[in-house]
């Protein structure tokens, strides 16, 4: 779809509010990506951001009245989805919060040699990939649940310490520092221990069969591999793009953002199309 500017957004807005199911429809489809992708990188895994997304859509289809218009919708729609994902305790690590010493012990530590052949006969430099791209996602789960977001909203997303602070209700100042410190124990980290973007030693494909072993790698579910990359400005308006604040904003390079999947947007045309949307918009 369309990038759609934030006039035409509030236009449809108001239709959708007024009872235009096409307009809502078109709204809640213009936000999908930015929800799949912020609950994606807040949770660490796909199937868990599948179902915070179709929470966060839901919540906004009911208050979508309660939006003023007083900053950009997806400003709005950050604030909404930020506050649920760092509340949000059905995801598999909210029992068991990861730490950068335990990440650092298993890489130091873990007996990866001489394991028997997992793969299945998938590509192994798809499932190196796969690892990749898995590793540094679920390695966000090492901070906290602010600094993570923080972290997520300023690395990935580029949002700038004005808007942010908007959406988190924190000052702007208190923001660029969190977002420093945050970014600084991540580079770190890396640097020390990932051979993938740092200098340590650790290398992906010295490690799909321990990966696959614990659980960690699934040959046969490959959710970053088999995901079509999105650009960011089809997502966002970056023309309001994070103040360089540190020496470590090109770092990250695993921050991708990825198309919503299918099952999310089977979700929003199910919710549309059910008899109870009108008492469900309006509760």
């Amino acid at each position: 779809m369309n990038k759609i500017s934030n006039e035409e957004l509030n236009i449809l807005i108001d239709k959708a509010n007024n009872g235009d199911k096409k307009a809502l429809e078109t709204v809640i489809l213009s936000i999908q990506d930015l929800v799949f992708n912020l609950s994606f990188r807040m949770l660490g895994t796909k199937s868990d951001a599948e179902d915070a997304s179709q929470d966060i859509i839901l919540k906004i289809v009911t208050h979508l009245s309660t939006f003023k218009k007083q900053s950009a919708f997806s400003t709005w729609v950050f604030s909404i989805a930020s506050n649920h994902l760092k509340n949000y305790k059905k995801h598999m690590f909210a029992k068991a919060q990861l730490s950068f010493d335990f990440y650092g012990n298993d890489i130091k530590n873990a007996n990866i040699e001489n394991l028997p052949d997992m793969t299945n006969n998938v590509d192994k430099a798809i499932l190196a990939e796969e690892l990749k791209f898995s590793c540094t996602n679920v390695m966000l789960q090492c901070l906290d649940s602010d600094s993570r977001c923080i972290f997520i909203l300023g690395t990935m997303f580029k949002i700038n310490s004005q808007i942010a602070s908007e959406i988190l209700g924190i000052s702007s100042d208190s923001y660029r520092q969190k977002l420093s410190r945050a970014r600084k124990k991540m580079a770190q980290f890396l640097s020390e221990y990932c051979g993938e973007y740092g200098n340590g030693k650790c290398m992906c494909k010295d490690r799909i069969n321990y990966a696959i072993m614990s659980h960690r790698l699934n040959p046969h579910q490959l959710d970053y591999t088999t995901s079509s990359e999105i650009s960011l400005e089809k997502i966002l308006d970056v023309t309001n793009a994070m103040e360089n604040i540190d020496h470590y904003s090109e770092e990250f390079s695993f921050c991708k953002t990825y198309k919503s999947p299918e099952i999310i947007k089977k979700f929003i045309k199910d919710l549309l199309n059910s008899i109870d949307i009108d008492i469900i918009k309006n509760s």
